[in-house]
């Protein structure tokens, strides 16, 4: 079997794409709801839920970048639908990382402004990575 065998990456890549997507989603929606909840418990459950959805959307991010250069036999830019999947990939990748690290460095001690500032990032990265996942699908369906 080669290495390269695109169809086992193929699926690999497919399949390993869907959870960061999902997760980053997820991890603005909670932190973003958390903003407007009144009931302190409820906030702080809905912050927990978005750092461990965070965590989990980066780590879960791996497996789908490493196939991904696979089966672009390690090309980070490309052309054309691949090209644009990149644009919004790298930069997303990249976010989904510094927040992690910083959500683990901070933790809890954050405050109201570093908050909202990591919020704007947290929503851009969610938008990113969907217009990521956007492109790739254009990549599997416009063949």
């Amino acid at each position: 079997m080669n290495f390269f065998d695109s169809s086992l990456w193929d699926r690999l890549h497919g399949g390993s794409t869907h959870l960061p997507i999902a997760l980053a989603i997820a991890s603005a929606i909670f932190d973003c709801c958390a903003c407007v909840i009144k009931k302190e418990n409820l906030r702080k459950g809905l912050h927990s839920a978005a750092f461990y959805a965070l965590l989990l959307a980066t780590l879960g991010a791996f497996p789908a970048v490493i196939s991904g250069l696979i089966l672009t036999r390690w090309d980070i830019t490309g052309s054309g639908a691949t090209l644009f999947h990149h644009c919004f990939v790298w930069p997303s990748f990249a976010l989904l990382i510094a927040l992690s690290v910083w959500r683990l460095i901070v933790r809890t001690n954050i405050s109201r402004t570093g908050f909202y500032i990591y919020l704007a990032f947290i929503v851009l990265t969610a938008v990113l990575i969907s217009v990521a996942g956007f492109w790739g699908g254009e990549m599997l369906l416009g063949k």
